[in-house]
Order: structure tokens, then sequence, then C-alpha cells
């Protein structure tokens, strides 16, 4: 039997956890599925946010308000959301650990990914054997040997994904966090985990190798760079939500926090800069409020 809710939160940061306090304080049964860890703000400091002078840590803020929301009668997961669809009156939602979600309404708010540095030989060898979509490009590498590099839920998936296509994986993850399942899975499969860090993608006219900062040396013919999460664009695009059209990098959302996608909103940094926590909030705040409504008028619907 799949839990249903009322409201699904992908992101615990600031977006996902403000949206979570006001949708629970509305009463409708609410969840957050995700890693407080995965914020941007779990490893920095706020020091200009209205009424908490001076400067506070991350990852003290985001535990507060955590607890707040559970005070408030969110529930919530640890776990990354590696799948989403829509499924009859439901968004239906996969977790990394095979756990099943429905809820009426949906908020995307998983922050954005912030590559702090490229691996040497990473954006000469784009579209030559480097790419950032297994699902889309896996099949090119079919009986080759590859490499996916990342620490959580996403590349994990990617490589047990290709060890259905390529000859042979490697998994470089210095600091990998996935959960006990998907590890034993990764192990079941025989899939080769490399601790050490890459530096430097191997070849001129096409990817030959990777050499990671221990001094090994893997003869490969792909690599695949899946980090964090599953892609918070991925995930809203497979839903058919619109996207910037600018830029085609953040989710497009109206006053509501609404997107195109009836039942599904958008806060905090994947909608967009400026990249403050006032603003996450903000949006996170809008979306709880709205999802928590339009949740109350499914359901209705749905019991009728």
């Amino acid at each position: 039997m799949i839990d249903i809710y009322d409201v699904a939160i992908i992101g615990a940061g600031p977006a996902g956890l403000q949206a979570a306090i006001h949708a629970a304080r509305r009463r409708v049964k609410t969840i957050i599925a995700g890693k407080i860890e995965a914020s941007a703000l779990y490893r920095a400091h706020l020091e200009n946010y209205f009424g908490l002078p001076g400067k506070k840590e991350g990852k003290e803020v985001l535990e507060a308000g955590l607890t707040q929301a559970q005070n408030f009668g969110a529930e919530h997961l640890p776990l990354d959301v590696v799948k989403v669809e829509l499924r009859d009156h439901y968004f239906y939602l996969e977790l990394e650990d095979g756990r099943k979600i429905n809820s009426f309404t949906l908020i995307i708010a998983t922050g954005v990914s912030r590559r702090k540095s490229k691996i040497k030989g990473e954006k000469e060898l784009i579209g030559k054997g480097v790419s950032y979509c297994v699902d889309c490009d896996g099949f090119f590498f079919r009986g080759l040997p590859v490499a996916v590099i990342g620490n959580g839920s996403a590349a994990a998936h990617g490589a047990l994904t290709l060890k259905k296509i390529a000859s042979e994986v490697y998994l470089i993850s210095p600091k990998l966090n996935i959960s006990k399942s998907l590890k034993n899975d990764l192990e079941k499969e025989n899939i080769k985990i490399f601790s050490a860090k890459p530096k430097e993608i191997l070849g001129e006219k096409e990817v030959e190798g990777l050499l990671l900062e221990d001094g090994q040396k893997l003869q490969i013919k792909g690599i695949f760079i899946e980090e964090g999460a599953k892609g918070a664009l991925q995930l809203a695009t497979s839903l058919g939500v619109m996207l910037d059209p600018e830029n085609m990098t953040y989710i497009q959302v109206d006053k509501a926090q609404k997107t195109n996608v009836p039942g599904v909103f958008a806060a905090g940094d994947v909608c967009g800069p400026p990249f403050q926590v006032a603003k996450a909030v903000g949006e996170g705040c809008i979306a709880g409020l709205n999802a928590a409504d339009e949740a109350n008028q499914r359901r209705k619907q749905h019991e009728n």
C-alpha cells in the first residue's frame, strides 16, 4: 500500500522547509523528501536575514527549520527522489531506497547544482565522451568501459543503468552519500567504487582515460558526470514542466509559484536568481500555502 499525501516537497533547503511549515499548518498531510545536507546553506553562514543578527551557521538554521516543520506535523524522509510521474489523480514519487509515495500536489524545491571546479580536460571533451546524462547518452557506449563521477543517488543509479549497457562501469565517488540499499545494489552488480578524486580526463579527440588524484589511471571511453541528487530540471521536465525560455536553466513559475503543470509548484533557487535565503523562504511560503489549498480541492474531487 502506497502512502498518500496532500503535499509532497522535493528538497529540504530553506524553500522546501518553509513550504512544509505553511502546508502543515494548513493541516494537510505533508512530507519532505531530501537531505538538509544537500542544501547550499548547510555549509554556509547566514548574516543578512531579518531577525537573525550576527552570523548564523547554515546547518543550525536548517536543523531548526526542519524541527519546526516536524512540530507542525510534516514528515521528513532524508532520501533523494529518483523518479516522478503523474498517475491518475496522484503524483507518484519513487525514492532512492525503493520507497514509493503518492501525493495530490508537488513542490519542487531542490535548489540548483553549484560546481566549484571543473575537471581538467572536461570542457574540451564534452560531447566527445564526456556526458551529463546517462539516460540520454548511455546507449552510445554500449560494450565500452565507462566511469560515473558523483557522490549522490543520481551517480549510483547512473552506474546501475550503465551496467546493463557498458562492458565495465566504475563509480568515482570521494564522498559517497547514498542509502544502504543502493550501496547493496552497487555491490551486487560488482560496480567498483573509487574514493580518490578525479584529476584529469585524458584524451585529445575523444575520451581515452581518467587519471585519479592517487595516481590510478582508468582506461575508459566514456565519463558521465552525475553530481548530487537527481537533477531538479530532469525531474521537472519528465512531468512536462516548462523552463525559463531565456536560458532553459530554471523552472518557470507564476506569482503563485505554480508551474504550467496543474498541481506542480516550485520555489527557491530552482526558480532562478537572486540566490538568497530570504527569496527562497518567501517563495516557499507562497508555494506551501497554494499547494495546500489545491490539495484540499483535489482531495474533495477525488472523494466525490
